[in-house]
Formats: structure tokens, sequence, C-alpha cells
């Protein structure tokens, strides 16, 4: 039997994706093709705290499972084997027929290999630059970087295709609630901006310091949308991002409208899905436009080279820089040119660009092939 006959038998599926937002958001199209690829197939999401923000808006998803993983980054330190334990006897209990690891290429996918193993699910899927031996049934050779380097989508569009799933289509999904969209309406109006008038939605934070353009650079953009052109704008962040907010706002001279630390994920999504246009740094919310069809000016420091946004109307600005990407959370020069030397100029330009396509809201067939980084290496 074929391996493609052997994974079409598979009807409950556990997906591995222990990332962030942003990188759940990118896999939807690899969960699309596992679930379309098998009639009655469930998909169970097993995924960090962050990564399940989601879940409930997952159309491919049934259901979703959090787990701290004590081998990711944002894992807290110290813990004992003991939830490690739990959770590999909950996944023993669920019974799956197979489980597929998402993971980026400096990810490690044999602890999540050997979780899946020691719960007794028969078929393990992952990319893997070692011989996993029998930790995994179904190894795809690591190609990334030394070969190619391919958008985050593709490249799990790439590793379920392996076992014969390919989706109906390719763009990234969440599905916004309706109550999302009533409350959105409802702060909006309170902001002054429910009139129909143009406006859009600046998001200036971002976890990693290396990925935030300048504060002044946000507050000369913004003021130039707003006095020279007629935009309004209204400004999202986590509630920890709100001095930041503050201090663009009040140099940006102009007035504008402050959402900060009033949103949840669903709210984000409706709020953004409504709006014209989204300005923000290379962070999950340039995602969350991309799954709900709305232009995005993305100012992308050269951290990485594969998570600019999939399948919709973009500017993607940076300056190519020799230390570039350098996969650091913190710039490791400290001067942050790849991003500090795009002007606020540009950056209206580029709002003003996308603003006018009258194909905006149509995305297209994506192309974001980016085999020309053949040789970049990952550096920890």
């Amino acid at each position: 039997m074929s391996r493609e006959a052997v994974w079409e038998q598979a009807r409950h599926v556990l997906c591995v994706r222990l990332d962030a937002l942003g990188d759940v958001l990118m896999t939807t199209p690899a969960l699309r093709a596992l679930r379309e690829s098998a009639p009655g197939r469930r998909i169970t999401l097993l995924t960090s705290p962050s990564g399940a923000a989601p879940g409930p808006m997952l159309p491919e998803v049934d259901e979703y499972m959090i787990y701290e993983s004590p081998w990711m980054k944002s894992s807290p330190p110290g813990a004992d084997g003991r939830a490690d334990r739990e959770m590999i006897e909950r996944l023993r209990l669920r019974r799956f027929d197979a489980a597929v690891i998402f993971t980026v290429f400096s990810q490690n996918p044999l602890p999540a290999a050997l979780m899946c193993h020691l719960a007794d699910i028969p078929l393990r899927l992952a990319y893997c630059r070692e011989n996993p031996y029998h930790l995994l049934t179904d190894r795809v050779a690591e190609p990334e970087p030394e070969q190619f380097v391919r958008h985050e989508v593709r490249r799990q569009l790439d590793l379920v295709a392996s076992v014969g799933s390919r989706p109906s289509h390719e763009r990234l999904s969440l599905r916004v609630p309706d109550d999302a969209r009533c409350r959105v309406a409802g702060l909006l109006a309170r902001l002054g901006f429910g009139d129909g008038g143009p406006w859009i939605v600046i998001h200036p934070g971002a976890t990693a310091p290396s990925r935030r353009y300048p504060p002044e650079g946000f507050a000369e953009a913004a003021r130039s949308l707003a006095r020279d052109h007629g935009l309004r704008v209204v400004f999202t962040g986590s509630g920890p991002e709100g001095e930041l907010v503050k201090s663009i706002r009040s140099a940006m001279g102009v007035p504008s409208g402050s959402l900060v630390g009033e949103l949840g994920l669903a709210e984000l999504a409706a709020l953004i899905e409504r709006a014209p246009l989204l300005i923000a740094n290379n962070t999950g919310p340039v995602h969350v436009a991309a799954a709900v069809g709305t232009p995005v000016v993305d100012l992308y420091a050269l951290t990485n080279l594969q998570h600019t946004p999939w399948a919709v109307p973009s500017r993607v600005l940076n300056r190519a820089v020799p230390c570039g990407p350098c996969y650091k959370s913190i710039c490791p020069e400290g001067h942050h040119d790849c991003l500090r030397l795009v002007s606020p100029g540009e950056v209206v330009r580029a709002a003003l660009e996308l603003l006018g396509e009258p194909a905006a809201r149509r995305p297209p067939a994506p192309r974001h092939d980016l085999r020309r980084f053949a040789h970049v290496h990952a550096r920890d």
C-alpha cells in the first residue's frame, strides 16, 4: 500500500505546532489540506498557550490542546517532567491515528516525535535533518536553509503534500465571530470612526525588539497620513504597549484613536477585517490581516525571510544590510538599520499605493518562492 493510501486511512490526526499566533495562522492551509484529503477526518491542534489564541476561530480545527513544551524557546525554565508525562498519557488515551509535527527549519522535531511515539501514535510525519530511525514513520529530509528557503506557508504545504494532502485553496483562514464584529462597531463609533470616513490601523509593537520600527518613524508617518491625506488612525496593541502607543500619539501632534489593551484576538481580527489597511511590524497581526484579506504595509526587519504577508496585497519595507538575515530577537549590531533606514515617507507612499489599488480586496495567488536566498544560514 502506498504511503498516501496509508495516510488516507488516518481519521483522527494530531497536528503539533508549538509556536505562536502567527505561526499557527501560517499553518492553516496545511491543516486544511489534511482535513480535506480524507472524508470525515478530525483535526486536533496541539499548540502553545499563545498559539492557542486563534483555536476557536480556525475552521480547519475540531479541537485544540495547550502544551508548554520544555524544548521550545518560550517555555518557562526549571519545570520537572510531570506535565510532559501527563501530556503523553492524555495523547495516548485519545488514540490518534497519525501526528504531523510542524516546525520551522531551525527547530528539531525529535522531542515531539518521541512524545508522539510514547503516546502510541502509529504514523508520525515531520521534516528532520538527522536520521530519526523509528521515531518518525514518515521523514521528509530537511532542505532548509542549505538548499533554499521557502515561505513558512509553502514549507508546511510541502510537508503534508508528501503524504498526499493538498488543499482546495492556499489562503490563510480565521473565522471572525459576529459578536466580535458588533463589539468593534461600537468601539469605532465611540472613537468617532463609525461614519464611513477613511481610516487605517497601525500596530506599532512586536515581541522581539529587533522587529520594531522606531516610534518616531511611526509618529511621522501617521502624522502625514492624517494631516496631509485625511486618514484617521486607530492604534492597537497589548496592554504593556500602552506607553509606546502613547508616545507615538503624542509625537504625532494630530488627533488619533487608540484601542490599546481593549481587544481580544477576536476583536482585533474584526477590527483588521473592517479596516482598509494595516501598518505593522513583522508580528502576529500581519498574519491576521492576511487571513481576513486586509492589505498590509509590513515593516519587515531582516531577522528572517519566511514570514511576509501571504496571499494578500502588501508592501514589505526594509533595507538590505550585510548582517541580515540575523534570526535574532535583539539586533546583534545595535543599529537596527534594516528598519531604521526605511523613511516615514516610504511608509506613507506604500500605504497610499495600497489604498489606491482597486483590486486590493482580491487576494492574488500566492507567489512567495524564496529560493533566491538559497545559502542563507540561521545563526543561534
